[in-house]
């Protein structure tokens, strides 16, 4: 390969590594291309980039090249995801996890040897981007034991403590973090999120004068929502300093104070019970396995008798290991550090465990990707007042973490529900409604 390119090299090499040619045509560091003449771009920018994938293989590598701009994609985002995911091949059976071919082991020796080569000299690894959540207990962030109260509001700030103003950019007006409800007809990201913020308070039966608790209360949507439209008394708790700071702005302009309480809380501090509702929404991802039981006991216990829980959470399917709960390591360095997913049986059976009887769960996996597009269509509309705001390095982080949990949500590698729960009445009372999904129909 004595004439050929940057770029002819690097299509190669991928080749070996992956045993089946790169279906994405390649642009390298000196302006040369190779691969397929059609579709998006994978542009190598720095030869930093293979630097960083030798010394951390896999995943990991390649997220902090991207992170760092010395990988990028010119064109589709969506449709280079997309090419690359096919590699997988169809979704493994059950107990199985999807992989990407791999060469012989031969094959992979000389691809090694190659990538040392197109790497240039390699004195030293290059030093992760700074929005990577460093790992070692010696750092003075991220530090102490998983999902204790301390360590998760180190990880809560990381992900939420970025600026209000770039969370309202790729949100829209509505501040809401989670996956809306998109009614048929509905094309507005506002509309449909109103009618999931709506969905949770029918499915809760908020009446005027009962307490509503709001786990991981955001920006403050839901209690301001339910606060106005349905008369309750609402009290919102978050870990992240700047929610807390917006939401508490958003009550007293919308004149609620003497309704809505914010605080910056723990799960597990809260103790002013009984309320006769209480809504998660997007938050028990960042309880973690070994502390769910607690959760849902500390819960069920902030009840009345026939009060309801509302808990929407993310699931992964349960063909995966089932020790596997911890997100992929991109994901979990940049995005939600800590963050755990499990099946969403899982969760119905640690719910009943604490004392829940569960009467309903749906599922709004496709609602996810929907809500996800419209994020990303933000960001990429908003593109430079995004960078503005946060940093290059961030906008990247959310736009591929937002994109590729996109296709995540539409091949169902994840999904996401509601449950609702009731703490039954000693005499079997729940209050719910003989007549299933009675909660579809607006009031």
């Amino acid at each position: 390969m004595a004439d050929a390119t940057a770029a002819d090299r690097l299509a190669a090499l991928a080749g070996q590594l992956l045993g089946t040619p790169l279906p994405l045509r390649l642009r390298a560091w000196d302006g040369s291309e190779a691969g397929p003449p059609d579709g998006p771009v994978l542009v190598v920018r720095h030869r930093r980039a293979l630097r960083r994938v030798l010394f951390r293989p896999g995943e990991l590598g390649l997220a902090r090249a991207w992170v760092a701009g010395e990988v990028d994609v010119d064109g589709d985002l969506f449709a280079a995801l997309e090419r690359l995911e096919r590699l997988a091949g169809p979704r493994a059976g059950a107990g199985r996890r999807r992989g990407l071919p791999q060469a012989p082991p031969r094959a992979l020796l000389r691809a090694a040897r190659e990538l040392v080569t197109l790497a240039g000299a390699l004195p030293v690894p290059p030093p992760p981007p700074r929005q990577e959540v460093p790992r070692s207990r010696r750092t003075l962030r991220h530090r102490g034991k998983a999902h204790s109260p301390r360590r998760d509001r180190q990880a809560v700030s990381h992900h939420y403590d970025v600026g209000n103003e770039f969370y309202e950019l790729v949100l829209g007006p509505s501040l809401v973090y989670s996956c809306a409800v998109w009614e048929p007809g509905t094309t507005s990201l506002e509309r449909a999120q109103a009618a999931k913020l709506d969905l949770i308070c029918r499915k809760l039966a908020l009446r005027e004068g009962q307490r509503l608790l709001d786990v991981g209360c955001g920006w403050g949507s839901l209690v301001l929502h339910a606060a106005e439209r349905y008369g309750v008394r609402a009290v919102g708790i978050t870990l992240s300093a700047e929610q807390a700071a917006r939401a508490r702005r958003r009550v007293a302009a919308a004149g609620l104070a003497d309704r809505v309480e914010i605080r910056i809380q723990d799960y597990r501090e809260t103790d002013d019970g009984p309320f006769d509702a209480i809504a998660s929404v997007g938050m028990a991802e960042h309880v973690g396995a070994a502390r769910y039981r607690q959760y849902a006991t500390r819960l069920h216990g902030l009840l009345r008798e026939g009060g309801r829980l509302l808990n929407h959470q993310i699931a992964r399917p349960p063909w995966h290991d089932e020790s596997a709960y911890r997100i992929d390591p991109f994901i979990d360095a940049y995005v939600f550090p800590d963050g755990e997913l499990a099946p969403v049986g899982s969760t119905v059976d640690l719910l009943e465990r604490a004392g829940f009887e569960v009467r309903d769960v749906e599922s709004l996996r496709e609602h996810y990707a929907l809500t996800l597009r419209a994020w990303v269509r933000n960001l990429q509309d908003n593109w430079k007042r995004a960078v503005s705001l946060a940093s290059p390095a961030r906008a990247r982080i959310w736009l591929l973490y937002m994109a590729a949990s996109t296709l995540a949500f539409e091949r169902a590698r994840i999904g996401v529900n509601q449950i609702l729960a009731v703490r039954t009445a000693p005499d079997g009372a729940s209050g719910l409604p003989l007549r299933p999904r009675a909660w579809t129909e607006p009031a």
